[in-house]
């Protein structure tokens, strides 16, 4: 059973997918582990390293993808600088393990459906306590959470937290972060530690307690339809909650001096949640940090991937966040991604369970099949 290790060539992507404590498990298990040369060196760790914990360093792309059993990634695959399709790379009948993105780009699962990868995709990972080791959107997410708040602090022209000086008190910055998933509840407990005043807004009335358990003010709509998709995610609600949310939410936006918004529905751009109008009602000098810039964003002045100020308030829109902490963000990952495998390999044999329910979710393609319907629904709409 060979494992392969590939390295990451999307601009900015610096996590790796094993790293080498996890390595040294793997081989001690009697797996053959090799590892693309280079791979690590974003994420400090060096080809050293990895044969240390007992990996063979695999210096030719090729060879690697193309003997590999199982490969492992981060980012989906994509086509290399020489040309070549690192899909078409794979071996026939191998597996790949790896962010996918399938419902935004439901493409990728034709282009392994026809190289006859079976294909496990991160994302779809269900929601439950039994996969919760393997869960790599929250704990990625998590990382995500922490960082924002960081950012939105270090662009605030004001302190956090509250001082008390001989020059007199120093009111704390005041914090709104709209959607309480991981990422969201992550960055209410950071900004809480950074002495901020919190609020907190989601459409989900069941992340109150959740939210006030770390200090934040719940910031509660009632509607009438339901709020909570699959998985426990939040769904997506009607125009006309959507003018109600809006109408809520304007007021603490207009308020506050740090807005961080997190809200995202796979597959589907980013719910605008922060009009023009609101951000043209905010002070000088506010920030704004959009987690969902990758989806378009949940600010309506959000430039994906870049720095702006608009209207005097500095609009922050970061694209994989998580990949700016490659050292914890790897160590998560590549936790995640080996308790997955764990379900793949019985007595270092590959054996696919389509009765395991955690499989059964995850796996997108398998031969020329792909498995999910909702990928063969969007495929309906793209161009092959």
């Amino acid at each position: 059973m060979k494992i392969a290790v590939a390295k990451e060539i999307e601009v900015c992507e610096r996590r790796v997918s094993l790293i080498p404590d996890i390595v040294a498990k793997l081989v001690k298990q009697g797996l053959e582990i090799y590892v693309e040369s280079g791979a690590g060196d974003k994420t400090y760790f060096t080809n050293a390293d990895y044969e240390a914990a007992g990996a063979k360093i695999i210096s030719d792309v090729a060879t690697l993808w193309s003997e590999a059993d199982i490969l492992l990634k981060v980012s989906p695959p994509q086509d290399r600088e020489d040309g070549r399709s690192e899909i078409d790379l794979l071996k026939p009948g191998s597996v790949l393990i790896s962010f996918l993105n399938p419902l935004g780009n439901p493409v990728i699962a034709q282009k392994l459906a026809n190289r006859q990868i079976t294909a496990l995709s991160m994302e779809l990972i269900p929601r439950t306590t039994r996969a919760q080791s393997m869960d790599a959107l929250s704990s990625q997410a998590s990382l995500a959470g922490y960082k924002t708040v960081l950012l939105a602090a270090a662009a605030l022209p004001k302190y956090f937290p509250m001082l008390t000086t001989a020059a007199g008190t120093i009111a704390p910055a005041k914090v709104f972060i709209m959607g309480a998933g991981v990422a969201g509840l992550q960055a209410i407990a950071t900004a809480r530690r950074l002495g901020a005043v919190v609020e907190a807004f989601d459409i989900r009335p069941a992340v109150k307690e959740e939210v006030q358990s770390l200090g934040a003010k719940f910031i509660e709509v009632k509607l009438e339809e339901d709020t909570v998709a699959a998985g426990g995610y939040a769904k997506e609600i009607s125009e006309d909650s959507k003018k109600r949310t809006q109408q809520l939410v304007a007021t603490h936006v207009k308020n506050s001096d740090v807005v961080i918004t997190t809200a995202q529905v796979p597959g589907r751009k980013a719910p605008i949640l922060v009009t023009e109008e609101m951000v043209r009602a905010m002070k000088p000098g506010s920030v704004i940090v959009d987690l969902a810039a990758e989806q378009g964003g949940n600010c309506a002045c959000t430039a994906p991937g870049k720095d702006i100020v608009w209207n005097g308030v500095t609009i922050i829109g970061p694209i994989n966040l998580p990949s700016s902490m490659p050292v914890h963000a790897s160590q998560l990952y590549a936790k995640n991604i080996t308790s997955l495998m764990q379900l793949l390999i019985k007595d270092k044999a590959l054996q696919i369970n389509f009765g395991d329910d955690i499989v059964d979710a995850a796996c997108i393609t398998h031969g020329v099949e792909i498995r999910n319907q909702r990928i063969k629904e969007a495929l309906q709409t793209a161009t092959v």
